[in-house]
């Protein structure tokens, strides 16, 4: 009987972990639509980001994204942390929350653990303004090391128009190649 409790509050917890983690962003964000997941993958350079635990320390930092078989993502993040002096990485994997053609996903590096990733700007596939589930995360990726000031003030603006604040926003050296990068 005891057993019986403990999993069941266990696979509660894990039930509204996944609904409240992954199915959520910003409220004033939208994911863009009409996206092509196939045009996505492939090498993003990490331009700016808010910090958390997960980077923190992190420079020359890329996410890799590929098709896996069933039609989920391989994710590899990678960057180079500043304070070991040492490449680091982490596979994951993404799938989205519904239509295949909007750009909500969620993203697990933890097993079944995920976490909002929504593509909000996305121009022409070479620059992508990225919220996660709360105005907590964001990112600004690029498929070149730089990102054109006018894009770069675009996306600034429009995360302000959704609440983040972008001033906490830490911009990413890319001064090094990564051995991860292909």
């Amino acid at each position: 009987m005891k057993n019986r409790i403990i999993i069941t509050v266990l696979l509660s917890f894990l039930l509204l972990n996944s609904i409240t983690s992954c199915s959520s962003m910003p409220e004033k964000a939208q994911p863009v639509g009409q996206f092509d997941v196939n045009k996505y993958l492939g090498t993003w350079y990490e331009i700016a980001r808010f910090d958390y635990r997960f980077e923190k320390d992190l420079d020359n930092a890329i996410a890799q994204y590929s098709l896996n078989a069933d039609g989920s993502v391989k994710v590899l993040n990678s960057g180079y942390n500043v304070i070991k002096n040492k490449w680091v990485s982490a596979n994951g994997t993404a799938k989205f929350r519904g239509d295949k053609n909007v750009a909500a996903l969620k993203v697990s590096f933890f097993g079944p653990f995920y976490a909002g990733y929504n593509v909000i700007v996305l121009e022409e596939y070479k620059y992508a303004l990225v919220a996660g589930k709360n105005l907590d995360y964001l990112w600004i990726l690029s498929r070149e090391k730089t990102i054109p000031d006018h894009i770069k003030q675009n996306f600034i603006s429009k995360a302000q128009e959704i609440g983040y604040d972008t001033s906490k926003l830490i911009w990413v050296k890319q001064d090094k190649k990564s051995p991860f990068d292909k």
